[in-house]
């Protein structure tokens, strides 16, 4: 009876994201009710393995009472101080002191957002003052990647490259340029590492020159595209484009939102791909998921020219909830958990998960297996040697999530018939045996559908 009131009342009132509003409320909502580790159990009782960590957030997993107590300990004591007026908590200032220590090279400042959204645009801000203080106020173009995500913000979606984000909301705006993937399965110059490099390369330099090398103002990337369906570039991708953006003087913003707190293994994947960006996004792990927070890292030298071209001014950029206390907490909890033992079983469980989807590369419908860490990704296919993408009639994403969860497992089903997999670092050699053994009955399910058959045997 509960459960179908709730069902009922959010029909009625609750607006979720990128969802269609129609077909949610056909669908009806599935209601959570508890997490423990790697575990979610819904409001009937089903469990099931977390193999998405959210929204690829709880990185530590469910159900840590350390993390619990951090934030009722700091909601007893002070539950809210501004960060306005030169005002702050010790839980904001000892955290920003923290993770500006274990950033790369000197991304030493750090500003506190709710998420990833507006971490993206507050470098927007933070970018377009910094030209303008340099006296290079032209420099107001932005370039990203096709397939790239960088947030839902009104532009923030337009540096995202995704149709989604885009379709009736009247952007991208005519200052937020594209260049292609790297996308190593699909890439029209083949699989080659060097050779992608090459034409990632090619493409940012002409579309540079075509926008205007005095006007190009930043380049963003995330180390691997997350929603764009978990692309992963070859390595050595990212510095070599981190290089030709220094070449022409562009600000270079490694997004993190995803890849950051030990998703790809390290706390970084910037130290993993040995660069150091000019700014820097994270969300979603800093905190585990538990409390709202994001954080802009910004590198020393774009800092010092903001405050000069600043004076004795204000910097006009702020949100109520920046620094707040409890969620400081929290992330300084959460990062205690990731040094203590975390990241460490996350490389482990990685390398599980990495060779037990590598296992699953016979099956029929499998084209591309790919990830690094706890960040993967298969992609299915009808036709291997064709590379066809599953048949739209099939409705893969719907029907691919409803057969996993059935199964008890959650992951991330895309349009295009990818699987996405970021489950929490404490993941347990049963909980990533389970991710796979599920994954496989789910695929076997899914080469059963009638639409799906067809394809195949055509």
């Amino acid at each position: 009876m509960l459960s179908n009131s709730l069902i009922e009342l959010d029909r009625a009132h609750l607006v979720h994201p990128v969802a269609s509003y129609r077909g949610h409320e056909k669908q009806g909502v599935r209601v959570l009710a508890s997490g423990k580790g790697a575990t979610v159990t819904d409001a009937q009782g089903h469990q099931l393995i977390d193999g998405f960590a959210g929204l690829w957030c709880v990185n530590a997993g469910y159900g840590h009472e350390t993390i619990v107590e951090a934030a009722a300990r700091q909601m007893r004591e002070l539950p809210y101080a501004t960060a306005y007026f030169g005002l702050g908590s010790e839980p904001a200032i000892r955290l920003a002191a923290e993770l500006a220590e274990r950033a790369p090279g000197d991304l030493d400042h750090v500003y506190f957002t709710l998420g990833g959204s507006d971490a993206i645009d507050s470098t927007i801000r933070f970018i377009r003052y910094y030209w303008i203080a340099r006296g290079q106020p032209q420099r107001d173009q932005f370039i990203s990647i096709e397939q790239g995500y960088h947030g839902s913000s009104t532009v923030g979606a337009g540096l995202t490259a995704l149709p989604n984000f885009h379709a009736g909301f009247g952007i991208p705006f005519d200052w937020q340029h594209k260049i292609p993937s790297p996308y190593p399965y699909r890439n029209p110059v083949g699989e080659d590492p060097k050779s992608i490099i090459e034409a990632s390369l090619a493409a940012l330099r002409a579309k540079i020159e075509a926008v205007g090398a005095d006007r190009v103002a930043a380049f963003y990337a995330e180390p691997i595209q997350g929603s764009g369906g978990v692309i992963v570039p070859p390595m050595g991708w990212m510095k070599a484009i981190r290089n030709l953006c220094k070449e022409y003087g562009i600000l270079f913003v490694a997004d993190e939102v995803i890849t950051g707190f030990g998703r790809t293994g390290p706390l970084f994947a910037c130290s993993e791909d040995d660069i150091v960006p000019d700014f820097m996004t994270t969300a979603k792990g800093l905190t585990s998921g538990y409390v709202p927070m994001g954080a802009v890292f910004m590198a020393d030298h774009v800092y010092q020219v903001i405050a000069d071209g600043a004076g004795a001014a204000a910097v006009g950029h702020g949100y109520t909830y920046s620094a707040h206390p409890v969620s400081a907490a929290v992330g300084l909890e959460v990062l205690r958990l990731y040094e203590g033992g975390l990241l460490e079983n996350g490389i482990k469980a990685g390398a599980r998960l990495m060779a037990g989807l590598e296992s699953l590369k016979s099956h029929p419908l499998v084209g591309d297996v790919r990830g690094r860490g706890m960040l993967a990704a298969i992609e299915l296919v009808t036709d291997k040697a064709a590379k066809t993408p599953l048949p739209v009639e099939a409705a893969p994403a719907r029907r691919v999530f409803d057969r996993a969860w059935d199964n008890g497992l959650v992951i991330r089903a895309f349009a295009n018939g990818v699987i996405g997999y970021a489950p929490p670092l404490c993941c347990t050699e049963a909980d990533i045996d389970a991710i796979i053994e599920r994954t496989a009955k789910t695929l076997d399910q899914t080469l059963e559908d009638p639409e799906i058959r067809r394809a195949v045997k055509g």
